[in-house]
């Protein structure tokens, strides 16, 4: 009897089969569909889906890493692509991509056959393990795929030119491949020596270098870069350093564009809700005033920064953030830390906002942002929906099924954080979206629970689409 296991995975989607394919033989279609829940990671791709390209990922199981190499090795341009493992945990993995026509749109069939080391001798749970894994896997995969399409028929009809700074942190990371998937070209910034062939171009906001003559005629620049604020307790020296990470390269990148012989016609730049201080339980918009403490400071001279551009006539979009919400970084990669015990039950009082957003549906904000012209000065970068810092805690335990430990109180975070703690975890901004909603946005997941089950894979894969051929 044959040791080789079969799993099966169909599903329709309103596209044509074109942009099926199109979007999966695009740079980032793997980084988009890849799982966030786990942390593999893509570590290196030479080459594209036709055969001769290769990939290693680390996959993630529980605390082990290891290392998964595949290599396309067939495709049939708009029909199928095949790769296979070629080193890796299975004894052999092979995965074949099918895109064909259907009476309303196109289908993708996905069929892998895999050997576990030593098959014969593991019990049929193991067998049953790997099937429930790659159930959870590939309905995530048509769950991003399917919103990732419809987004793309609505903003990437026309490919753009993109300059990016802040490529490498977790916001950034996650928007290239959702721009690229939509065959929109990236350059970006970085402070090393740029690789070969990669579209990079190197700048030096401490020394104000960036060479205007390294910048292709681009359509539009997106800033993210900026020291991250809200971890751990703030010295003078650390306040000064983000302080000036965001005057000097805003500065930097907003002169050097306004004086670029054919400017883009957009320009997004990064700052967050806490421009408007502790706002408690009142719902803010974006015509409030600045607050009175660090963090609003920071981010109002942040928007000032880029002036030069407003100016030159520019497009110019104040991504004022909440707390983007991905197991792979940020506030919720740091509340994960302590899931195999439980979580704590709140932070202070618990009733401080928390004006949350899917790291998914913040980078379609800002391809949003990108393309609709009537979008110009600050916009909140938020769900509809803020919870209160209880209710969060309270949503994560019941999606990951964990107990609510005891809560820590403000004396105890102000002991250990000082002005941070404060600032950050202990204010509140109950932020609206109501400018993004007027302007035509739609949100992937406008609830905390749905965010935290799709983040996190804790939704139901549907049966009737696996197994079934």
């Amino acid at each position: 009897m044959s040791t080789l296991k079969e799993f099966h995975y169909s599903a329709d989607f309103p596209c044509t089969v074109k942009e099926l394919y199109d979007y999966h033989s695009r740079p980032g279609a793997l980084e988009r569909l890849l799982p966030p829940w786990d942390g593999s990671e893509v570590i290196r791709k030479e080459g594209s889906i036709a055969p001769g390209g290769k990939v290693l990922m680390h996959l993630k199981f529980g605390p082990f890493t290891i290392p998964w190499e595949a290599r396309h090795i067939a495709e049939t341009p708009g029909v199928m692509f095949r790769d296979i493992q070629h080193k890796g945990p299975f004894a052999t993995f092979s995965h074949t991509h099918r895109f064909s026509s259907t009476a309303h749109g196109s289908r993708l069939d996905d069929s892998i056959t895999f050997a576990l080391p030593a098959q014969k001798y593991l019990p049929a749970i193991a067998e049953k393990q790997v099937q429930k894994m790659l159930g959870r896997i590939f309905s995530h995969r048509e769950h991003v795929l399917r919103a990732d399409l419809k987004l793309h028929s609505k903003y990437s009809r026309k490919p753009l030119r993109i300059l990016i700074s802040g490529a490498s942190g977790v916001l950034g990371s996650a928007l290239i491949p959702l721009l690229t998937t939509g065959g929109h070209q990236v350059w970006t910034l970085v402070r090393r020596k740029p690789s070969p062939g990669k579209h990079e171009i190197f700048w030096d906001p401490q020394n104000s270098t960036l060479n205007p003559a390294d910048i292709p005629e681009i359509d539009a620049v997106i800033h993210l870069a900026g020291e991250y604020i809200g971890v751990g307790r703030w010295s003078e020296a650390q306040q000064r350093r983000v302080v000036e990470s965001r005057i000097l390269g805003t500065e930097l990148l907003a002169q050097t564009v306004a004086a670029l012989p054919v400017p883009p016609r957009v320009f997004l730049s990064a700052s967050a809700v806490g421009y408007y201080g502790n706002c408690h339980d009142t719902i803010i918009d974006e015509g409030q005033p600045a607050g009175d403490d660090f963090v609003s400071s920071v981010c109002e001279v942040w928007e000032k920064s880029t002036w030069p551009v407003r100016d030159a006539g520019i497009r110019t979009v104040f991504m004022r953030f909440g707390v983007g919400l991905t197991p792979r970084g940020g506030a919720l990669q740091r509340l994960l830390v302590s899931r195999a015990i439980g979580f704590i039950r709140y932070f202070g009082s618990g009733e401080q906002y928390v004006s949350w957003m899917s790291v998914d549906d913040m980078v379609a904000a800002m391809l949003h942002c990108l393309v609709t012209e009537e979008v110009s000065g600050a916009v909140n970068i938020v769900a509809p929906n803020p919870v209160t810092n209880r209710e969060l805690m309270a949503t994560l335990a019941r999606v990951v099924h964990r107990p609510l430990l005891v809560p820590i109180p403000s004396k105890m975070l102000q002991i250990l954080h000082g002005q941070m703690a404060n600032e950050i975890v202990l204010s509140g901004c109950r932020a609206s979206a109501q400018k993004l909603i007027d302007t035509g946005f739609e949100f992937r997941h406008p609830d905390l629970e749905t965010a935290l089950r799709v983040l996190l894979g804790k939704t139901v894969a549907p049966a009737d689409h696996f197994n079934q051929l």
